[in-house]
């Protein structure tokens, strides 16, 4: 009785306070998404004008939302369908040596730059590439058509299938030990295995990749302007970029801007329940030696032929830049001083970026935190939360289009333009950044709130001698994460470039389109190792503070 009276006291001199610190840091967070968010929506619903048949009755706007649904269901079905035999297969040989090392090696697509990996991919699978060298020494030949349809799709596979793995590996770790005995018991074989006991557990998990990589999938931009071949493989945010900077019609981009929000809105409300991490249950362990199918033969051999295939596919374009780069004019580049000029933007961008992501996060978090521990309304914080994943229903396309319109209308386009970048990849990385520290912070307060509260730890004691310990490491990881995609990001860069040279990835596309791929080699090189530069400055960075 004692005990509630207590609590009820606390939460009584809690709401008696007023709105405290946390809570208003939350709230002007997501004031500034939302009015970022609703402000370059409101200048593209101005430039539209509100007349929608000619939307309704444009074929080539139908036809390029056609075309981005159909490359996106198809790479989605292939990313996430390849990935359930070779996440099997990690998951079969649990002990094996090296399978850190190698699942390591899967998440390298995660922090390539993506013009990079596209140039690694068109190295090893293009008409002169290294797949093609390999099978004419042999006396073969291998037709494949890498601009077009087949080529996006080719890409798409590389940077999803990894991600797909590392999406649907935990869904053996529902499995209990148990099951595996009792299955061993009644001798099922790896086929029965997989119908009765993983794919249950997998059915949780695949739905929410489904979901991920879809979504990824229909907003790329940089695969489809490299592989993409012709005005038959447009996608969306390529006609947003095609009418902005070659065409420029702002009224257009407008419209293309809203089909896709709207497209990307309920996409995102359809598979909303799907986006929810599936929390392991306590207690359960999986082990692999419990598997009855684990000895087989046959099943070893596969399980070695998958893994060893899809890290040589994720491998062999980034293995092919590194040595094209070193075989390149390494001197003449490096000593290219626009190279170098186009580096500090970038850099500029990335920590900016960066630094504007963890902020918000950080922000976003703290007023989750008190909401959902001291005020006890984990509805309201829930809100906070999803304001801060507001931004995967709203493509960094659609934002950095109305920020166009917006610096184009007051004659700032390119003055601006570092700042657009910055702000767009900044709210473009925050869900992520969110999602990976939210949760820490939220189960620190709720093992040490009371502790704090009767010791009088308040403010910046307790960020640093407690919430920073527990929150350091997701922190550093959400952090560097964000600064590498935004040094290596060129969808909102492409848009704002007048120079050819605004950041490093732009300065890498122009290349190529200019065929100098020897040059384009070296430049990619410069910008894999920079971005893991980038990557390592920021996550080593904040690691050097402790409490």
């Amino acid at each position: 009785m004692d005990k509630s009276l207590a609590t009820g006291t606390h939460r009584l001199s809690l709401r008696q306070q007023g709105p405290s610190l946390p809570l208003w840091s939350g709230v002007g967070a997501g004031i500034f998404l939302l009015a970022l968010v609703g402000g370059t929506v409101t200048v593209l619903l101005a430039r539209f004008g509100g007349d929608v048949s000619p939307v309704l009755t444009d074929p080539y706007l139908h036809a390029v939302i056609q075309f981005t649904l159909w490359q996106a269901f198809l790479s989605t079905a292939l990313s996430v369908g390849l990935a359930i035999p070779v996440a099997r297969a990690f998951a079969r040989r649990h002990e094996f040596r090296g399978r850190r090392l190698l699942l390591s090696l899967m998440g390298l697509p995660v922090v390539t730059p993506v013009i990079v990996a596209v140039l690694g991919i068109v190295a090893v699978y293009g008409r002169n590439g290294l797949l093609n060298q390999l099978l004419q020494q042999a006396g073969l030949s291998f037709s494949f058509r890498l601009y077009g349809l087949s080529g996006i799709l080719l890409a798409h596979v590389f940077f999803n299938l990894p991600l797909a793995v590392r999406l649907l590996l935990p869904a053996w770790d529902r499995i209990p030990a148990e099951s595996w005995r009792l299955a061993s018991t009644l001798g099922m074989s790896s086929r029965q295995l997989f119908r009765f006991l993983e794919w249950p557990a997998l059915s949780a998990f695949v739905p929410g990749a489904l979901a991920i990589v879809f979504l990824l999938c229909f907003s790329s931009f940089a695969v489809v302007l490299v592989l993409g071949g012709g005005p038959a493989t447009t996608t969306v945010e390529v006609a947003i970029y095609q009418a902005l900077r070659f065409d420029f019609e702002p009224g257009r981009a407008a419209v293309l801007a809203l089909a896709q929000l709207a497209l990307c809105s309920l996409i995102a409300i359809t598979m909303a329940r799907w986006l929810r991490a599936e929390p392991l249950t306590p207690g359960l362990r999986y082990s692999a030696r419990y598997r009855p199918d684990c000895d087989n033969r046959a099943g070893r051999w596969l399980d070695r032929i998958l893994i060893v295939t899809a890290c040589g596919f994720v491998g062999l374009p980034v293995a092919a830049i590194v040595l094209a780069g070193l075989r390149g004019p390494l001197v003449a580049v490096t000593l290219d001083s626009a190279l170098w000029f186009a580096t500090g933007r970038s850099l500029a961008i990335a920590l900016a970026a960066a630094m504007l992501a963890l902020g918000l996060a950080l922000a976003l978090a703290v007023c989750a935190r008190h909401l959902a521990v001291r005020l006890r309304q984990p509805a309201r914080a829930d809100l906070i939360l999803v304001a801060g994943s507001l931004t995967l229903a709203v493509p960094p396309m659609v934002i950095g289009t109305g920020l166009f319109l917006v610096f184009l209308s007051v004659g700032r386009s390119g003055d601006l333009a570092l700042v657009a970048i910055a702000l767009v990849n900044a709210v473009m990385v925050l869900p992520y950044a969110v999602r990976g520290v939210a949760p820490v912070l939220i189960d620190s307060a709720r093992q040490h709130e009371r502790l704090c509260a009767q010791l009088g730890i308040t403010g910046w004691q307790r960020f640093k001698r407690i919430d920073w310990p527990a929150i350091r490491r997701p922190t550093r990881f959400a952090a560097a994460l964000a600064g590498a995609l935004s040094f290596g990001d060129m969808g909102v860069a492409a848009l704002f470039d007048t120079s050819g040279a605004i950041t490093l990835p732009v300065m890498l596309y122009h290349r190529m389109a200019a065929y100098r791929f020897d040059q384009a080699a070296v430049t990619a090189l410069l910008l894999v190792l920079l971005t893991v530069g980038v990557f390592l400055l920021i996550d080593r960075g904040l690691g050097q503070w402790r409490s």
